[in-house]
């Protein structure tokens, strides 16, 4: 498909998902619900070869991938550009939604913009694109807290601007049940500008055992909504690390998912999956409805304003 003619897709497919929007200024969050996966660019081995990948993701039943593209760390706003391009018309055509995740330092503000927007703009050899943001809101470097907060407010802002309101977009946010290291954090301003909240619900930090699991996950999805003070807030908790987690409490979390009707979910991160993990979650695959037509993908390649 040329890049004209999808984004023409993509804009009648966004249009539609719009108008079955359940409230005002609504947008679909459909790339953060059900089974999802995380490739971050520490570990090399993904990067590699992304045909493997995206076929264990297939059989695994993976929903959303959700990719790093940068952080503030790295020097170049799309690490593995070539690798990136691969990953999504894999994923695509093998009906995965795909999600770009960037950490920024706010430090300045300006270059993590800039990164942010190459990720949203970034098109594939293929002419395919992301299907949502996700801002991994995390890090300290701007140590005053008050000036962490304004500065995660005025990107936030300029990223929506950016977007435009009918581009989904997710907030990955610190733990807010368990992290102390950042106070006040703003989330009433952030609520009104994602549309999807994914809290480091990490229980492998913080508690032990299937009880603890499970009522740990309850009360970070809950703590997310009462803090943006949005009720029906989709929330996607990231579990714990994988490698470090029990197969009881992958249960356990899977259960808290549930009874808090949580959209989807997930553990950090791939290649530290192991197989009797992938069948506890694979309950979550039922939180994503199927498309009425199984060829279009009922979120959402959005009508990004910069590619039409």
């Amino acid at each position: 498909m040329s890049r004209s003619t999808r984004v023409v897709a993509t804009a009648l497919i966004a249009a539609c998902a719009l108008s079955a929007a359940p409230a005002a200024g609504a947008v679909p969050s459909h790339a953060y619900t059900g089974l999802g996966s995380w490739v971050d660019l520490y570990n090399k081995r993904p990067w590699k070869h992304p045909d493997r990948v995206v076929a264990e993701l297939t059989q695994r039943g993976v929903q959303t991938l959700y990719l790093e593209t940068s952080s503030y760390k790295f020097k170049t706003a799309i690490v593995h550009p070539n690798a990136v391009g691969e990953y999504i018309d894999l994923a695509h055509d093998n009906g995965m939604t795909v999600v770009a995740w960037y950490v920024p330092s706010f430090k300045p503000v300006a270059r993590d913009l800039r990164r942010v927007r190459a990720a949203i703009d970034y098109v594939s050899p293929g002419g395919g694109s992301f299907d949502s943001f996700a801002l991994d809101i995390e890090a300290t470097v701007v140590q005053d807290v008050t000036e962490r907060n304004a500065r995660t407010r005025k990107l936030s802002r300029a990223i929506r601007r950016y977007a435009g309101d009918g581009y989904a977009l997710g907030a990955i946010v610190p733990d807010p049940v368990g992290s102390v290291y950042w106070t006040d954090f703003p989330y009433p301003a952030l609520g009104r500008l994602y549309d999807a909240f994914m809290p480091m619900s990490y229980f492998t930090f913080r508690v032990e055992g299937p009880t603890a699991v499970r009522r740990y996950i309850r009360a970070n999805v809950r703590a997310v909504r009462e803090r943006t003070g949005v009720e029906d807030l989709p929330v996607h908790p990231i579990g714990g690390i994988a490698d470090a987690a029990k197969l009881s409490e992958v249960k356990a979390y899977v259960r808290a998912v549930f009874a808090e009707s949580a959209v989807g979910g997930s553990l950090y991160d791939f290649p530290l999956m192991r197989a009797g993990e992938w069948k506890r979650l694979a309950r979550l695959r039922s939180k994503r409805e199927a498309p009425a037509d199984p060829g279009i993908l009922p979120e959402t390649r959005p009508a990004h304003p910069h590619l039409v």
